[in-house]
């Protein structure tokens, strides 16, 4: 990287203001930017995650996170640490100046001294246990332990009754952050609560979401052969707790009231699944499906999809489900996606779902049970006057979470760590007693 580069600085663009909504009236900048001091604005960031073209959700956020930064501050001023799993090899764009081998702890040492050495002034650092080697991922730790400049840490995964390693290594990172941020208010208490990190060292910033307009699903059917269709749309990476089985088990209820009804699952096998067991979930899925007569009636849409494909995607569907199996889902991207989209939602009252879908903005139904799915189902296709007004209010509600609002509550949060690191020392927050008396267990840092 040249002198010049290093020395560009990240300025603060300020946000469209009185931006014509698509719902037919004024739409104010809901966002009051804080002035952030120009001395506390770090000019060089390093962002470590997976990144595209891997096939995750973290690569995806990642991704989306480093492209607002840059078009909110400026491109010169981040680039990313991305972490590969194993045997795997990515052709990444020059964003990407540095790969860590997940499996190879020394090169999470060499990733330290190579964000030591050029210039960083501060690193954030995307945090899922999963993509990480080691016992519940210590090995991130190694890096963390050796950085010199501010971390700020994104938490996608806060487990409310976690193991013992998982709860040291977390504990870990809470210290060597000089700021943590979560994505919902579940997280935020869990972090509190379970892991014993300070109210005041958490920043809460919502999923970002791309700045779509208000749309009606019918000017995207061309694009799937979904035309005169009635579309219910689900995607995102397939593995067997996402739940799909319950849809296809409440289609034929719904066929029976709305006989022109689809339903699409858009997504590749999650790449740790199909390394495990293939696509043996997928087929598990068209065996259902034609077990039970509806198999015309739904689409497997078998890649990974672009972020250009997924707008029409989403664009295309009536309404969208997310009908996961279990509550501990701290985060999903996909189901931000929808909101902002203004689509019509159905789903499980898993952690996000609960927060997000809250007053109307979509329609929760419990755990495993296809005959909840298909009466919601029925009631919003039965009703528009009911699932517009449940669009208008995700569309509303979800314009907090575009990425150039998000990008600048990260910008702040930055800001805040930069200025923090001038304060005296952090100190390592305390162990409770009964961890402290537990047997020791090993973690590799």
């Amino acid at each position: 990287m040249s002198a010049s580069d290093r020395s560009v600085s990240l300025k603060l663009n300020t946000l469209t203001r009185g931006k014509a909504s698509p719902l037919g009236f004024e739409e104010k900048s809901a966002l009051p930017l804080q002035v952030i001091p120009t001395r506390s604005l770090p000019k060089q960031i390093a962002i470590i995650g997976n990144h595209l073209p891997r096939q995750c959700g973290i690569a995806t956020f990642t991704t989306d996170l480093c492209d607002a930064i840059a078009v909110e501050y400026g491109a010169a001023g981040v680039f990313v640490v991305a972490v590969n799993d194993p045997q795997s090899h990515y052709s990444y764009p020059a964003r990407v100046r540095f790969e860590i081998t997940e499996s190879n702890l020394s090169s999470y040492q060499a990733a330290a001294d190579f964000l030591n050495s050029s210039n960083v002034d501060l690193v954030c650092l995307q945090h899922e246990y999963g993509i990480f080697g080691g016992k519940a991922g210590s090995h991130v730790l190694r890096l963390l332990h050796r950085l010199k400049m501010p971390v700020v840490t994104t938490l996608h995964t806060i487990l409310r009754e976690p193991d013992y390693d998982q709860l040291v290594v977390m504990q870990e990172i809470a210290a060597r952050s000089d700021r943590l941020i979560v994505m919902s208010e579940h997280s935020s208490q869990f972090l509190q609560d379970v892991f014993r990190v300070p109210g005041e060292k958490i920043d809460r910033i919502p999923h970002g979401i791309p700045d779509l307009p208000f749309s009606e699903p019918v000017f995207f059917r061309d694009s799937f052969s979904t035309d005169r269709k009635t579309v219910l749309l689900t995607f995102g990476l397939l593995s067997p707790n996402k739940g799909f089985e319950s849809v296809i088990q409440a289609l034929p209820r719904i066929l029976s009231r709305h006989n022109n009804v689809v339903y699409v699952i858009a997504g590749a096998t999650h790449p740790h699944v199909k390394r495990r067991e293939g696509d043996r979930y997928r087929l598990q899925l068209q065996a259902l499906a034609k077990e039970l007569g509806v198999e015309a009636n739904v689409v497997f849409h078998n890649r990974f999809v672009s972020p250009q494909e997924m707008a029409s995607l989403v664009g295309s569907a009536d309404i969208y489900i997310t009908p996961y199996r279990h509550e501990a889902q701290a985060v999903s991207g996909t189901l931000a996606y929808a909101l902002g989209t203004g689509k019509a939602i159905i789903s499980t009252p898993y952690w996000h779902a609960a927060e997000l879908l809250g007053d109307g903005r979509g329609a929760l139904v419990p755990f495993g049970d296809p005959a909840a799915i298909a009466d919601m189902a029925i009631e919003l296709l039965d009703n528009d006057a009911f699932r517009e007004a449940m669009r208008k209010r995700a569309y509303l509600y979800a314009r907090h979470m575009v990425w150039a609002r998000v990008a600048h509550s990260y910008m702040r949060a930055f800001a805040r760590a930069c200025a923090n690191r001038m304060q005296p020392a952090r100190v390592a927050f305390p162990l409770r007693a009964a961890e402290r008396n537990a047997p020791s267990r090993l973690i590799n840092v």
